[in-house]
C-alpha cells in the first residue's frame, strides 16, 4: 500500500499548546507525536511503500474553500504577531453564519472559525502539506493504484468552505474528492467519531459525491449542530448525503450493523472512487470518544470498506489514544492489502 507522507518537520511546527475543555485548559490533543506513531507503526508493517506528497498548485485548494477564507488562513497568524499579538491566536467573539469579516486579524478569526481552535505559527504550512498529502494519494489512485493512504495531520473533515474548527483547517478528504471527482463520481464514507460537518457542507448540494458519515450523536457530542439523521442533502443532493448518529457506548457489533446498512446506498450510487475519512476515536479508550470500538472491530470496519473493491483514497482524520493510534490505523488498512 502507497503512505503518502508530508513532511514530519513541517507538521511538527504546529503545536498548540492548550485547549480550554470541561475540566478547564488541558493539554492539546492533536499533537505532533500523532503522526510520529502512525509513520512508525506503518514503517514496522512490511506491506507499505512511502512516497513523499508533491506540491500542487494552490489554486486547487480554491475549488473546495473560497478564496478569502484561504488568504485568511495564510495570513493570519503572521499579522497577528506583527499586530503586537503573543502565543497562538484563539477567538473569543463569533460571527455564527452571518456578518461580515474585520479587517482585525484577531477579530477576523472568529469571522472564519467556529470555536477556538487555535493557529499558530506552523499552521498554514502543516495544513497546505496535509493537503497536498491527500492530493497525492488522490493522484495515486487516479493512476491505477487500488489504495493509498495520506497521512495527514492535523485533521481536516471539520473545515467546510470557509470556516475552521475542531483541530481541522483545509478539509483534505475533499480536496481528494474533489479531485477525483473530475473523472468519476465519487463517495466518501466518514468514520470519525465526530460529524464531518464540514465535508457535509462542502458537497450537501452536489449530486456527484455521496457522502456518508456514521458518528456520535450531535445530540450530546461535538459538533452540536450538524449531522442529525434528517439532514439528507439539498438541491441536486437531495438524498446524496446519509447521517448515521451513533449512541455512546456502542460496540463492535452495533457499528458493524449500522456501517453495512450504510454501505448499500452506497453501492447503489456506484460510485467510481472511494474516499475514507479514517478517524480512529471510536476506539474503546480514546479520552475523547465514547464509543467502544476494540482494535478487531476496528480491522472489521475497514475489511467492510476494503470489501466495496473501489480505488480508495483514506485521509488520516482523529485519533487521541497517542499509544495505540499507530497499532490502530495499521490494523484498519491491513484489509486493504
Amino acid at each position: 500500500m502507497k503512505v503518502v507522507c508530508t513532511d514530519a518537520e513541517t507538521q511538527s511546527h504546529h503545536a498548540p499548546a492548550e485547549e480550554f475543555g470541561r475540566e478547564g485548559l488541558i493539554p492539546y490533543p492533536e499533537c505532533p507525536r500523532r503522526y510520529d506513531v502512525i509513520q512508525a507503526a506503518l514503517q514496522s508493517v512490511g506491506w507499505t511503500s512511502f512516497v513523499a506528497a508533491t506540491d500542487h498548485d494552490d489554486g486547487l485548494l480554491s475549488a473546495v474553500h473560497d478564496a478569502d477564507y484561504i488568504a485568511f488562513l495564510r495570513g493570519a497568524y503572521t499579522s497577528w504577531i506583527a499586530a503586537g499579538g503573543v502565543g497562538d491566536l484563539v477567538a473569543s467573539v463569533f460571527s455564527g453564519s452571518d456578518g461580515r469579516a474585520p479587517t482585525n486579524t484577531a477579530a477576523a478569526t472568529g469571522f472564519y472559525g467556529f470555536d477556538t481552535t487555535p493557529l499558530t505559527a506552523g499552521t498554514w504550512a502543516a495544513t497546505r502539506a496535509a493537503a497536498h498529502a491527500a492530493l497525492t494519494a488522490a493522484d495515486q489512485v487516479a493512476a491505477g493504484d487500488s489504495t493509498a493512504y495520506a497521512l495527514c495531520r492535523p485533521p481536516g473533515h471539520h473545515a467546510s468552505r470557509n470556516r475552521f474548527g475542531g483541530y481541522c483547517y483545509l478539509n483534505h478528504a475533499a480536496l481528494a474528492a474533489q479531485s477525483l471527482a473530475a473523472t468519476g463520481s465519487v463517495a466518501i464514507v466518514d468514520i470519525d467519531y465526530h460529524h464531518g460537518n464540514g465535508t457535509q457542507q462542502i458537497f450537501y448540494d452536489r449530486d456527484d459525491v455521496f457522502f456518508v458519515s456514521l458518528h456520535a450523536d450531535p445530540e450530546w457530542e461535538y459538533p452540536l449542530f450538524w449531522g442529525r439523521a434528517d439532514e439528507t442533502g439539498a438541491g441536486d443532493g437531495v438524498g446524496c448525503t446519509l447521517n448515521v448518529p451513533l449512541p455512546a457506548g456502542v460496540d463492535d457489533a452495533g457499528y458493524l450493523a449500522q456501517l453495512a446498512a450504510a454501505l448499500q446506498p452506497v453501492r447503489a450510487f456506484n460510485p467510481r472512487y472511494l474516499v475514507v475519512s479514517a478517524g480512529f476515536d471510536t476506539w474503546r479508550h480514546d479520552p475523547l470518544g465514547t464509543f467502544a470500538l476494540t482494535a478487531d472491530g476496528i480491522t472489521r470496519v475497514g475489511a467492510s470498506l476494503a470489501e466495496l473493491a473501489l480505488p480508495t483514497v483514506i485521509v488520516q482524520e482523529g485519533g487521541y489514544d497517542v499509544d495505540t493510534l499507530g497499532d490502530l490505523v495499521a490494523a484498519f488498512l491491513r484489509p486493504f492489502c
